[in-house]
């Protein structure tokens, strides 16, 4: 007695039913998870990296050296002023403040990177843990169009819930990697 299996290109009644139950659990689980639809998601985001408004000053590290900055200490130095559209707020927005290669340069970075300079990059951390990475081109008018700033106002204000400083870029789609709450920016070498 030979027995003869069937090959078909259709899926049979069968296996459908059985993709359809697979697919169905698989969104249950997803919907208990707790996540949430796109659009819920910015309003979120900007509430998740939020924090305490830090009061104390705002410390650079570069190897051996370090700064600390108080608000006026940032005052006093040439500020610059940026206008440019938020993602998440849904806003134009003026931001006033210190480029950050000028602060950048008084730990010795420099300010037309060559060569090796290349490998520096910084990390940038807001008073709740939110950290984020730069290359030093990317904050050094030599090399990148684009404007990095330690902000200390924004549309002539104060920051307020954000902090009296507040690390913000254009020339970027979305603010993902602005820094509310800035109290550290560490410059480090990629090996």
């Amino acid at each position: 007695m030979s027995v003869k299996i069937r090959h078909s290109r259709y899926p049979t009644a069968a296996s459908l039913l059985v993709l359809v139950l697979i697919l169905a659990v698989g969104c249950l689980s997803i919907a208990g998870m707790g996540l949430q639809t796109p659009s819920e998601k910015p309003a979120q985001a900007m509430e998740m990296h939020r924090g305490t408004p830090a009061t104390g000053p705002l410390k650079l590290t570069f190897g051996d050296k370090s700064i600390e900055l108080t608000a006026a200490e940032l005052a006093a130095f040439p500020h610059t002023t940026i206008k440019l559209f938020n993602e998440h707020a849904k806003a134009d927005q003026s931001y006033s403040g210190v480029p950050l290669a000028l602060l950048l340069a008084r730990l010795g970075v420099s300010e037309k990177p060559r060569g090796k300079d290349f490998r520096l990059y910084l990390i940038a951390e807001g008073s709740d843990g939110y950290q984020v990475v730069y290359s030093v081109g990317e904050v050094t008018p030599d090399v990148h169009d684009g404007t990095t700033l330690v902000a200390d106002s924004m549309n002539d204000k104060p920051l307020g819930d954000n902090g009296q400083f507040q690390l913000v870029t254009t020339g970027e789609k979305r603010p993902a990697r602005w820094v509310r709450n800035l109290v550290a920016i560490r410059v480090l070498t990629a090996q």
